[in-house]
């Protein structure tokens, strides 16, 4: 396999694109220890701090979003689209790598379109079961497509599909940890209790937060407790409302950092629906309740649960119905041994845990 010298990995604006495009970049570097590797971001976004902090160098364009109320901010669309358009290539130029991977976010759009105007090879990680316009017109001309869901032949060209899955993190299938490790990342949980996992992202999820609230007294008539994610735009909200009842069965945090301590103490595991976290959920193999965000374009969050959901890998509650049935549906699986085996077993049989691994191989492969 021929070393690879230079490589661009472009996208971001959310950890669901920056996460993966890391993911990629360490692996490339641990196979190829002397490669340059150049990410292209957009500017303003949280890749431009997160990948330096990460070890890379990134380069930033203006490109930003379509807003999609009517607003002033879209009059500049075109110009800071062209303006990019024109950097990305002057970058693509200068730099010379063999080959481009896009991921998803404003600025792999002009990047990778660049790109293929230049004759370079590129490219596509699509984390979601619904992949989004940019890469939906990006497709027509790449190399390679490595998707982390069956099925999008309609949407991608058949022959440059590779059903790959998305990279989670390395502490997941490296490590095992004990149940007994697990709670004592967490003194303040029992470890004789049944306890529900809820997780709303590191910003939080309000349905979710509400759930919680608005069954504590079922919680605690069902004698099971809950490792609360709350978030931070909701957690001083939420500890507010947890001192009037101080008995709740709750311990309440606005970011967990050891996610696998967090995954070894659930019994049932309650999330939103994003690429990333169904991806680690199938890693884990617990029983999972998803509640997809309504505030995500063309709703691909419903389209990743029911991935799951076809295949009785995971339950679906809709957001608008989560406040009054998320709890009571939690501890009725809970309750049912029967259904909480067959969620392990279906979600396990979906996982992907060499999904970082595979996707580097086919960009040796292009290469």
């Amino acid at each position: 396999m021929k070393e690879l010298k230079k490589i661009v990995i472009s996208g971001g604006g959310t950890g669901g694109h920056i996460f993966p495009a890391l993911a990629i970049a360490n692996e490339i570097k641990k196979r190829n220890p002397d490669v340059e590797i150049l990410f292209v971001g957009a500017e303003g976004k949280m890749e431009m701090e997160k990948v330096p902090a990460a070890g890379y160098k990134i380069v930033g364009l203006p490109i930003v979003g379509l807003q999609r109320k009517l607003t002033l901010k879209n009059l500049a669309l075109p110009f800071k689209l062209l303006k990019s358009l024109s950097l990305a290539k002057n970058i693509l130029k200068d730099f010379k790598p063999e080959v481009v991977i896009g991921v998803g976010g404003y600025a792999s759009g002009p990047t990778l379109k660049m790109a293929q105007r230049l004759g370079v090879p590129t490219l596509i990680q699509e984390q979601n079961s619904y992949p989004g316009k940019t890469n939906r017109l990006l497709s027509k001309k790449v190399k390679a497509v490595c998707t982390a869901y069956e099925g999008l032949e309609s949407v991608f060209p058949p022959q440059t599909i590779r059903l790959t899955g998305n990279p989670v993190r390395e502490e997941l299938n490296r490590t095992s940890i004990s149940k007994e490790e697990a709670f004592n990342q967490f003194p303040a949980l029992d470890p004789n209790k049944r306890t529900i996992l809820v997780m709303g992202g590191s910003l939080g999820a309000r349905t979710l937060n509400e759930g919680v609230l608005h069954a504590l007294t079922e919680l605690e008539n069902a004698n099971v407790q809950v490792l609360w994610q709350c978030g931070k735009y909701y957690f001083e909200a939420m500890r507010k409302e947890l001192e009037i009842r101080k008995k709740a069965p709750v311990f309440l945090t606005d970011f967990i950092s050891r996610m696998d301590a967090a995954y070894g103490v659930a019994d049932v595991i309650v999330s939103r629906a994003g690429a990333l976290s169904i991806s680690e959920l199938c890693i884990v193999g617990k029983p999972t309740i998803l509640v997809p965000s309504p505030n995500v374009s063309e709703d691909h969050q419903t389209k990743n649960a029911m991935a799951l959901v076809k295949n009785q890998a995971a339950i679906l509650i809709k957001d608008d119905t989560a406040k009054e049935q998320l709890i009571p549906e939690a501890i009725r699986v809970l309750n049912d041994e029967d259904k909480m085996s067959e969620l392990r077993v279906a979600i396990k049989r979906m996982a992907k845990p060499n999904a970082t691994a595979d996707i580097v191989d086919v960009i040796e492969n292009l290469v």
